[in-house]
């Protein structure tokens, strides 16, 4: 198994035969995250040209020097994903031939303790993934928002059955004082549940922390306005590859790509006209058992592509 620190592109070889890459085209890359799978893509196109987008600056400082070493056909661009239709229209491009979105956290983001995305270490409650960005932290969600609010978050963003009672610990906690690291909210999650789900597989903080990320980083609302805006970019026979680590997320991407490959009008209308997307893969692309053995977070991925006509 490889060190858990180092970072593996998840699902590569699916991801770069599933964009169908043409060299002398254009590619995105929406997650460029520490540059795995742009890399691949690179080598793929000498002629064409790439565009990195990354709402973490630390991300694509390490992902620069990646690139660096296949070529100098590229650009990357500070933002967050759900901008990058008119971060790309301000640079003159207004039609893609490849897109990919990896909607997982890297893994030095779990592994930097300072970023707060862990409960495997202890930090300052964080969770932002553009540590610029003005927006509420998961320290200012759980020492402010409401019982019912907390709930909530939990209850839909992680599917936590013990949401209420974690939500009313938090009350308590802060009440007595403010609830201000991972571990100080880890505790407070093992005292909300019964004994016989601490002794489960995982860790009892893993639905609560991916709640709180997903809150803090508003994920659910971007990754639909993304898809949205990105999708008409394609050219034809562009494609656009998505892979998700959970339910809440591949629930979005199937329901979009569906309705963007479904027949428009009536099943029984011998006039229908047909949408100008299909999808290229039917059944979810997941990883094989080789890969789950050598990157254990891939366990959780799903592959959706998406091509225009």
């Amino acid at each position: 198994m490889n060190n858990e620190n180092e970072h593996i592109p998840v699902l590569l070889s699916e991801v770069i035969t599933g964009l169908n890459i043409r060299d002398g085209k254009i590619y995105v890359d929406l997650t460029l995250g520490r540059g795995g799978h742009s890399k691949e893509i690179l080598k793929r196109i000498p002629h064409g040209h790439l565009y990195g987008f990354d709402q973490d600056p630390e991300a694509l400082i390490k992902s620069k020097e990646v690139l660096k070493t296949v070529g100098d056909n590229w650009t990357t661009i500070h933002a967050n994903f759900a901008e990058a239709a008119e971060k790309l229209e301000s640079l003159g491009i207004n039609k893609v031939d490849g897109i990919l979105m990896d909607l997982g956290v890297s893994s030095p983001q779990f592994d930097e303790a300072d970023r707060g995305f862990s409960y495997r270490y202890d930090a300052l409650l964080d969770m932002r993934m553009d540590p610029s960005s003005m927006r509420p932290t998961a320290y200012d969600i759980v020492n402010t928002f409401s019982l019912e609010a907390l709930t909530k978050i939990f209850r839909d963003y992680g599917e936590e059955k013990f949401a209420y009672s974690i939500a009313q610990n938090i009350i308590r906690g802060r009440a007595k004082k403010p609830i201000v690291t991972t571990n100080d909210l880890v505790e407070i999650i093992k005292h909300s549940k019964p004994d016989s789900e601490l002794r489960k597989k995982g860790h009892p903080a893993k639905q609560t922390f991916q709640a709180l990320r997903i809150a803090v980083n508003d994920e659910l609302n971007v990754l639909r306005v993304a898809l949205e805006k990105c999708i008409p970019l394609l050219n034809s026979e562009g494609r656009i590859a998505v892979i998700t680590f959970q339910s809440l997320e591949d629930r979005i991407v199937k329901e979009v790509f569906k309705d963007s490959a479904v027949l428009i009008g009536d099943k029984r209308n011998p006039f229908q006209v047909e949408k100008e997307y299909r999808l290229v893969n039917r059944k979810v692309i997941v990883p094989s058992q080789e890969e789950v053995l050598q990157n254990r977070r891939s366990t959780s991925a799903k592959l959706r592509i998406l091509e225009r006509k």
